[in-house]
């Protein structure tokens, strides 16, 4: 009896092991990824899921007009910053935060929710720290897999810019200055 099942564990082990080879090479559908820039010390990071086109309509379609999206894949699109910011006008305080959209076929609004850890489809507007208007211009060529990116174009200021499909979004932010009476 005692060789049924050893020999029943062995096998249920070797079939346990061959299903977590096959599934951990399984490329991953919407991978996550981070991109960092850094002014003088103080990092701006996102960390963010990559979902791919792979023949979707995706503005107008996986990604709905007039309904917060949760920009990425999977996990909420983190967004830390190590220092106070002017993000498209508004101030954002240094801090963690969660990064949302909401897609228009004509104005798309960033969302930086004060929420942060949650799964991508939770999402309370209570928590919203600001919405800000994005710069939308159409692509050439379409971009396969969501990409965020952060560009330096000066020396404390830079671009925010999401871009999937033929749509280019961005904002422009520069880090906020000390007032006089905080630097005394």
């Amino acid at each position: 009896m005692s060789r049924v099942v050893l020999s029943l564990s062995l096998v249920l082990t070797l079939i346990g092991s061959l299903f977590q080879v096959s599934v951990s090479q399984q490329p991953l559908l919407s991978p996550r990824d981070s991109v960092e820039i850094s002014f003088g010390g103080n990092k701006i990071s996102l960390n963010y899921g990559r979902p791919s086109m792979r023949g979707r309509k995706i503005m107008g379609g996986l990604v709905p007009f007039d309904k917060w999206w949760r920009t990425g894949a999977n996990e909420a699109t983190a967004f830390v910053t190590q220092t106070d910011l002017i993000l498209g006008g508004e101030v954002i305080p240094k801090g963690a935060y969660t990064l949302y959209t909401m897609p228009s076929a004509k104005q798309w609004k960033l969302i930086i929710n004060k929420q942060t850890g949650q799964w991508g489809t939770v999402y309370n507007p209570e928590l919203d720290l600001v919405r800000i208007p994005l710069k939308k211009k159409m692509l050439k060529n379409a971009v396969e897999k969501f990409m965020i990116t952060l560009e330096k174009t000066g020396k404390n200021s830079g671009v925010l810019r999401l871009m999937w499909e033929k749509t280019d979004l961005s904002v422009s932010f520069q880090l906020k200055k000390e007032s006089n009476a905080s630097s005394r």
